[in-house]
C-alpha cells in the first residue's frame, strides 16, 4: 500500500474521491445506454460495477466524515472504526457482484447471444481512459486507510474489467467469436473476488480484534521481557482501532525493588519507548504489578 501518502490530509482525500466519483457518474450514464443497445454483458457488468464504484466512494466519504468526529460519551474512540465498516462493505459488494456476473457469464458461455463488437470497443476504450484517470486520482489519496483502499480496489477492478471488455471486443471484431464477451467477464470476476477477499480479510482482522498483521505478538512479548526490571508479561493484547492506529495493553510484573525505590515510572518509559521504536505503536496501556499481585488475579492461577 502507499505508505508514502501519510502526509495527505483528510480534506485532500475527500477532494480526490469526489473528483473520481463525479467522473465515474458522468460516464456511467452513457455506458448503460450503449450496453443495452449493444446487448453486451461485459459492458453491462462494467456499468453495474461502476455503479458499485460510485457507491463505494460515497460510502468512503461518509465513513471519513463519521471518523472525523471527536470522542464523546460512550464512544470513547469516537467513530474511527466507521472506516473499517465501510471497507468491509466494499469487500462484500465486490464478492456479491462477482457472484452475480459469474452466474450470468457461465449462462452466456453455454448459450452465447449476439454481441456487437464496435460499440463494445468504443465504450471500452473510453472506459479504460476514464478509469485510469479515476484510479490515478484515488491513488493520490491516503491508501494506508483501509477505507480509501477499499474504494480504490473497486475502481481498479473496474479498470481491469474495461481492459477485458476491450480484448473481448477486438476478438469479436476479428473472429466473430462472441463467447469472448463472457470469458472476459469471468476474468474480471476472478479479479473482483480476489480484491473482495483481501478487503474482508483485512477489515475482518480489525473487527474481530486480531493483532495487526505487522505485529508478531510473541516477538512483542520477547521485546517487553528484554526491558530491564520486567520479570513477566501477561494479559497481553494487541489490536487495531482503525487504519494506522494500533494499540497494545498488558500487565507487567516488575522487580519488587522498583516499587520501593520509585523506579517503576522509568520502567514504563522504557517499555513505551520499546513499543514506539520497534513496533510503531503509540497507543498503549500497561498495568505495573509486583510479583505478589499474581495471587489476586484469578486468570493467572
Amino acid at each position: 500500500m502507499g505508505h508514502d501518502h501519510d502526509h495527505i490530509s483528510p480534506a485532500a482525500d475527500r477532494r480526490y474521491l469526489i473528483a473520481a466519483m463525479t467522473l465515474l457518474g458522468v460516464f456511467l450514464i452513457g455506458e448503460v445506454t450503449v450496453a443495452i443497445l449493444a446487448n453486451s454483458l461485459a459492458l453491462l457488468a462494467d456499468a453495474g460495477h461502476m455503479l458499485t464504484d460510485i457507491g463505494a466512494i460515497a460510502a468512503a466519504l461518509w465513513a471519513m466524515r463519521l471518523a472525523s468526529r471527536p470522542a464523546h460519551g460512550q464512544w470513547t474512540y469516537g467513530w474511527k472504526r466507521a472506516e473499517i465498516l465501510s471497507a468491509a462493505l466494499n469487500g462484500i459488494t465486490l464478492l456479491v457482484f462477482a457472484a452475480v456476473v459469474g452466474v450470468e457469464a457461465v449462462r452466456r458461455l453455454i448459450d452465447p447471444p449476439h454481441a456487437e463488437g464496435w460499440p463494445m470497443f468504443v465504450v471500452a476504450v473510453v472506459g479504460c481512459a476514464v478509469n485510469v484517470v479515476a484510479a490515478a486520482l484515488m491513488a493520490r489519496a491516503n491508501r494506508t486507510s483501509l477505507n480509501v483502499e477499499g474504494a480504490y480496489q473497486h475502481v481498479l477492478s473496474d479498470l481491469y474489467g474495461f481492459i477485458g471488455t476491450l480484448v473481448a471486443a477486438i476478438v469479436i471484431l476479428l473472429t466473430g467469436w462472441t463467447r469472448a464477451d463472457p470469458v472476459a467477464s469471468l476474468v474480471v470476476v476472478a479479479l473482483m473476488t480476489y480484491a473482495g477477499v483481501c478487503l474482508l480479510r483485512d477489515s475482518g482482522r480489525i473487527l474481530l480484534e486480531g493483532a495487526p498483521a505487522e505485529v508478531d505478538v510473541e516477538d512483542l512479548r520477547r521485546h517487553l521481557l528484554e526491558v530491564d526490571d520486567v520479570l513477566e508479561v501477561h494479559d497481553l493484547h494487541a489490536w487495531t482501532v482503525t487504519s494506522g492506529l494500533p494499540a497494545v495493553s498488558a500487565h507487567l510484573t516488575l522487580r519488587p525493588q522498583c516499587f520501593l525505590d520509585g523506579s517503576a515510572p522509568q520502567v514504563l518509559d522504557r517499555v513505551q519507548a520499546c513499543l514506539t521504536g520497534h513496533f510503531d505503536v503509540e497507543h498503549s496501556t500497561f498495568q505495573l504489578e509486583p510479583e505478589t499481585h499474581l495471587a489476586h488475579e484469578p486468570g493467572m492461577h
